[in-house]
């Protein structure tokens, strides 16, 4: 499984994830079905409900069978084909993006691609929701077919290792050094040169750099990290304000006020108060 700190680095990343749907149907492929040696530029996800068939990630084959699921990531080499004199695969399937940063989630991640259904009637049902808002040209199917594709991308992730893919591994470190130096300077003044003189880049770079992976800027990524720690410590601890202001950086508690409003359209006080109702 993942190590705290890089989850917490994809974690920041998916912050600004963004999905997209290619398409999506229930099929019952014909015996002609294969291909060899493809790299589609989206993920394809597999729910087998029945008949035989093989994929070939790579050098690794598989032969999923009714009841799994299957992903074949993105920009991976890809063969598949049908079992000669054997029904084909009847199957739920989908093609799509999933990019955090300037990668596709499964170009940072590596896990196993196939995997036997927990729960087949919420998998079923997932697809079968996923299909009809594709076939509908309305804004709330646009909405509730990335949200049911979200749904079916945790239900895989959640009992799987997962591990940051080897090439991968670089990119993430630095990244999380951004983020600890950020964690540990929120109480005092962070500007873009400071960070970028964290990981040796150029400001100029670091800028493009830091918006392109964490899809911000760099000083708004820090207003945010201010107005989490801000929102923490105003319900779990009885500090003052202006304390609180003095943990994030603002001398001046006006300063602080103004900023969380705008980041929460509540004041501090207003965000505590609400918060101790709620409990």
């Amino acid at each position: 499984m993942l190590f705290q700190n890089e989850q917490q680095t994809l974690s920041d990343l998916l912050q600004s994830v963004q999905l997209q749907i290619h398409a999506a149907d229930y099929t019952q492929v014909s015996d002609e079905w294969g291909e060899e040696g493809s790299l589609p530029p989206y993920n394809k996800l597999y729910y087998i409900c029945g008949g035989e068939g093989w994929i070939r990630i790579g050098d690794t084959e598989y032969a999923p069978k009714a009841g799994q699921l299957f992903v074949a990531p993105a920009h991976s080499p890809i063969s598949f084909g049908t079992v000669g004199g054997r029904r084909p695969f009847l199957k739920y399937w989908c093609h799509f993006s999933i990019t955090a940063g300037p990668f596709d989630l499964f170009q940072w991640i590596g896990m196993p691609l196939c995997i036997n259904a927990r729960d087949s009637d919420r998998i079923t049902a997932l697809f079968q929701a996923m299909v009809e808002c594709k076939s509908q040209q309305t804004i709330a199917s646009r909405l509730r077919e990335k949200a049911v594709l979200l749904e079916l991308v945790a239900l895989y992730l959640e009992d799987v290792p997962v591990r940051v893919l080897q090439h991968r591994s670089e990119e993430i470190s630095r990244l999380h050094i951004i983020q600890q130096y950020v964690a540990s300077h929120l109480g005092a003044s962070i500007t873009v040169e400071h960070m970028a003189e964290a990981v040796h880049l150029h400001p100029n770079y670091f800028i493009a750099y830091f918006k392109k992976h964490l899809g911000v800027p760099p000083m708004k990524y820090v207003n945010l990290k201010r107005a989490e720690r801000a929102k923490l410590l105003l319900t779990t601890t009885s500090l003052s304000i202006k304390e609180i202001a003095d943990q994030t950086g603002f001398q001046d508690t006006s300063h602080f006020t103004k900023f969380f409003r705008k980041e929460t359209s509540l004041s501090p006080t207003e965000y505590r108060a609400a918060h101790h109702r709620m409990h």
